[in-house]
């Protein structure tokens, strides 16, 4: 996946969680769905943006960002901002 791809994917994460936070207010009983798929798009967000963050670096020391690997949610999640 490359930066194109990355950025890509990162727009449509984004217009899903836009469109859940819209309907948020009007789908007060929706079981908890929307809270638990906002939890994973946030999560696969920081993975995203991490991925892309290691691709850049690796661009900028000269290396191959092709060799740059996503990292488990877990690690990302734990990241202090």
């Amino acid at each position: 996946m490359d930066n194109q791809d990355l950025l890509e994917r990162i727009q449509s994460l984004v217009e899903e969680e836009h469109r859940l936070r819209d309907t948020a207010g009007s789908d007060a009983d929706d079981g908890g769905n929307n809270s638990a798929r906002l939890a994973q798009l946030e999560a696969q967000l920081d993975q995203c943006w991490d991925l892309l963050r290691q691709r850049r670096a690796k661009k900028d020391a000269g290396e191959n960002p092709d060799e740059a690997e996503a990292r488990p949610v877990n690690e990302v999640e734990g990241y202090r901002q």
